[in-house]
């Protein structure tokens, strides 16, 4: 990206912070359009998991890699045409989701099409590496945060909300382990960009967390 500031708000921070929430929330508070770049990754590692490939298999993730068909309309997620944002959110999909996102080359042919659909501006953004690799320019950085412990406990209450029997120590573990994973990635590893501020919303509400961004982000608009 060049250098120009861009009418963009990025949201970073480790995985079950609550990002993906908090930036629906924050585009419809300000009549902007939310890119849900998880969910992007998650799709890549969808198809992986259909595809029966290995993550070692450089010619046959390029063949998919090839094919990618991923389009975002409203909040929904669509892989080749079909409806997959229940599916992108499995335990399954979630243990993948970090080692296939480490991959050089997904990275690249995703953050090539982040980049094209964010230049036009009035975007939320959430992921990774939004402030630090894909959106340099931003306007607006926030790196939210919260501790192990209540991002685990949330995403324990999702899963349990819809329908499935979590276990809290199980949640937790992969909770530590996709830290470790994004933190130590040699491909745009998790980290918090130096021109972000940092938000600590272990004891905060999603609306209280809402209410920050909207008020920084107006504070300097």
């Amino acid at each position: 990206m060049t250098a120009s500031v861009l009418s963009l708000i990025a949201i970073d921070g480790p995985s079950g912070v609550g990002k993906s929430t908090t930036a629906r929330r924050v585009a419809a508070r300000l009549g902007w359009q939310y890119l849900d770049t998880g969910a992007m990754y998650r799709a890549v590692a969808l198809a992986v998991l259909r595809a029966g490939i290995s993550l070692a298999d450089a010619a046959a993730l390029e063949g998919l890699l090839a094919g990618l068909d991923l389009a975002q309309r409203g909040e929904r997620v669509f892989l080749a045409g079909e409806d997959v944002s229940e599916a992108i959110r499995s335990q399954e999909v979630t243990r993948l989701v970090s080692p296939v996102s480490a991959l050089p080359r997904v990275r690249e042919v995703l953050v090539e099409q982040q980049r094209r659909i964010g230049a036009s501006g009035g975007w939320v953004v959430d992921g990774r590496d939004i402030g630090t690799v894909v959106f340099t320019g931003a306007c607006c950085k926030v790196f939210l945060t919260a501790s192990p412990e209540a991002r685990a406990r949330r995403r324990f209450l999702e899963l349990e909300a819809k329908g499935g029997s979590p276990v809290f120590d199980e949640v937790l573990q992969d909770q530590q382990h996709r830290d470790a994973a994004d933190s130590s990635r040699a491909v745009a590893p998790l980290r918090q960009a130096e021109d972000a501020t940092a938000l600590d919303s272990s004891n905060m509400s999603l609306d209280q967390v809402v209410d920050w961004i909207v008020a920084k982000h107006q504070a300097h608009a």
